[in-house]
């Protein structure tokens, strides 16, 4: 093994974060932030970070993989991907300090890690670059769009489905009902409570896009195929000029795996992955 795999302990407005950076013996100078998605700890789904962090290592970038203020082991109260600039912030002095001779870092979050880099990169000049995963975008009416769009009409077609149906054993009163909920959330309406919710999280793709126009540097987006999160993602980008332009410009690189799911489970997803970031990260 040509790296080395250190524990780290820093300080976040007074509480201990904890990682593991996992350092080659010659470090280049980028090195990459793994960002998780919550809730989760550095570890990842299906050990998703660690392989991570240990592949980018054997081709030479350092790598930090950390827990945010209250998950895994790290101190605090546990807050959503919206409250973690501090942490941020943190994470990234605390991989200079490993790593000396370093110039810059580039982020790597999936799902909501995706968006919590979003909000942060644009406000740190060290961050160079970006990998987005699968960007959190979720609104109640954005996500219903994805489910009847992508789920229900591919449920349409699927000869199991009409197979159950014909043996009786599809409740499609039950089936019927969830549709109607979707639909109705699909086309804004609701009351009280959920309403609400509905409104406060509408604005999150628009502050997302704020943050990328903010952010200056380079950008890989990647997007699982089979992932109802991606979906929304795209739909949601593809309704706003706004989002298509910021995604058209040369600074924005873009891989889709068809056939992944939203974690990239699978060994041969998750080696794809980590082959599009190092060949990413050492093409500029």
């Amino acid at each position: 093994m040509d790296y080395a795999e250190n524990v780290v302990r820093f300080s976040c407005a007074g509480e201990a974060l904890f990682g593991i950076v996992s350092l080659p013996v010659q470090p280049a100078r980028r090195a990459v932030l793994i960002v998780v998605g919550g809730p989760q700890y550095r570890v990842g789904s299906h050990r998703q970070f660690t392989t991570l962090a240990r592949g980018l290592a054997a081709q030479g970038i350092a790598v930090l993989r950390f827990d945010y203020r209250g998950m895994g082991d790290s101190e605090g109260a546990m807050r959503d991907f919206e409250a973690v600039g501090e942490d941020l912030r943190a994470a990234v002095d605390s991989l200079f300090e490993a790593v000396p001779g370093l110039d810059d870092v580039v982020i790597w979050g999936l799902c909501d890690g995706a968006s919590a880099a979003l909000f942060y990169a644009a406000g740190d000049a060290r961050v160079s670059g970006l990998v987005l995963l699968n960007p959190w975008v979720r609104t109640s009416g954005g996500h219903a769009k994805a489910t009847i769009k992508h789920y229900y009409r591919a449920r349409l077609f699927d000869p199991a489905l009409w197979k159950k149906i014909v043996r009786g054993q599809f409740d499609v009163r039950a089936a019927a009902g969830s549709f109607l909920r979707i639909a109705a959330a699909a086309l804004g309406k609701g009351q009280g409570g959920a309403a609400g919710s509905a409104v406060a999280a509408a604005s999150l793709p628009e502050r997302m896009q704020a943050g990328l126009a903010r952010f200056r540097g380079k950008v890989l987006l990647i997007i699982s195929g089979a992932d109802l999160t991606a979906q929304e993602f795209l739909d949601t980008a593809a309704g706003s000029d706004a989002w298509q332009a910021l995604l058209a410009a040369p600074r924005v690189s873009r891989q889709t795996l068809a056939e992944a799911d939203h974690t990239f489970s699978r060994r041969v997803w998750k080696e794809q992955v980590l082959h599009w970031t190092g060949d990413w990260l050492r093409s500029w």
